[in-house]
């Protein structure tokens, strides 16, 4: 209940923007546990030149006291007028690692030692020259597919002494995509393209939905993964493995033709959905609630990947 009151109260105190600016309100500042050690040690310099009434021991005690209140303002000053800017960021798949890009913009004068991260993650430290700009790459895990959003990121300075440490959890509206983690299997067709398949000697399950025809001479444009190397080491020039449809018409990946939960069920079309798009060869994807029409491309595989990983939520 804590935890859910806290967060509304930071809500409405840094609402979440693809651009913040820090300033008072938006900066929290504590001793920190070398800042607790130097107060409880004040303490105890202070009790000794009551006891014993000497004017050096007050002299130290009160000089060192006001180097920790001059060191409020500079920890302050290092965090206020620094500007964060969240950047884009490429889907990954599950089980890899979300990176985020995140830009810190200098108004005035040098921000030193900037710590941020996502706890529990290590924090990653960053210089903001004066009236300059710093990008940094902070990286969260991908556990499950879907919409990866990372939350309010941790933004900390205990610069200059270290006694201090001045904090802000600003949250920078960013997400990524996580597709399914792709898994091997038997080729997922529809029934009814699976039976032309068949009937005309084709093999719609194995490794592969394609019959090698030889090699081909390399075109810009034709897939670098293949290249065979062989052949060119033998001085043979660059060429390419040519692979032709079995059935001769475009292949239709199934949700509703596997056997499995839902999550291996999207693992094995995520698998599927790289190898056609790898070879160039035209397919169709149809899971529950989505069809997607024979194509390929870049872009075609972008919206069948999306498709896997937004499967069954509401956005």
């Amino acid at each position: 209940m804590l935890q859910v009151r806290w967060g509304r109260w930071l809500s409405r105190r840094i609402p979440a923007a693809s651009s913040i600016r820090l300033s008072q309100r938006k900066i929290f500042i504590i001793p920190s546990l070398v800042g607790a050690a130097f107060g409880v040690a004040l303490i105890l310099m202070l009790l000794a030149a009551i006891n014993y009434q000497n004017s050096l021991a007050y002299g130290l005690t009160f000089l060192l006291a006001s180097v920790f209140v001059v060191a409020i303002l500079h920890t302050y000053r290092n965090l206020a007028g620094l500007v964060l800017k969240g950047g884009g960021s490429g889907a990954v798949f599950v089980g890899e690692q979300g990176r985020f890009r995140v830009r810190l913009e200098s108004l005035a004068r040098a921000h030193q030692a900037i710590a941020l991260g996502w706890p529990p993650e290590p924090l990653q430290v960053v210089d903001v020259p004066a009236r300059g700009i710093s990008q940094c790459e902070l990286s969260v895990p991908a556990l499950r597919r879907g919409w990866l959003r990372p939350g309010r990121m941790r933004v900390e300075s205990r610069f200059p002494l270290g006694i201090l440490v001045a904090w802000s959890w600003v949250d920078l509206d960013q997400a990524l995509l996580v597709y399914p983690r792709p898994l091997e299997g038997e080729l997922p067709l529809a029934a009814g393209h699976s039976d032309d398949q068949e009937e005309q000697g084709g093999r719609a399950h194995g490794r592969g939905a394609d019959d090698f025809q030889g090699l081909k001479s390399y075109q810009p444009g034709d897939s670098k993964k293949r290249l065979h190397w062989k052949a060119y080491s033998r001085g043979q020039g660059l060429l390419v493995k040519d692979f032709a449809s079995l059935s001769g018409r475009d292949l239709w990946l199934d949700f509703e033709a596997l056997d499995g939960d839902t999550e291996m069920r999207l693992s094995l079309l995520c698998h599927w959905v790289l190898q056609l798009s790898e070879r160039q060869q035209p397919f169709a994807l149809s899971v529950p609630g989505c069809v997607l029409p024979p194509d390929s491309g870049d872009a075609h595989r972008d919206a069948c990947l999306r498709a896997l990983a937004l499967f069954g939520s509401a956005a």
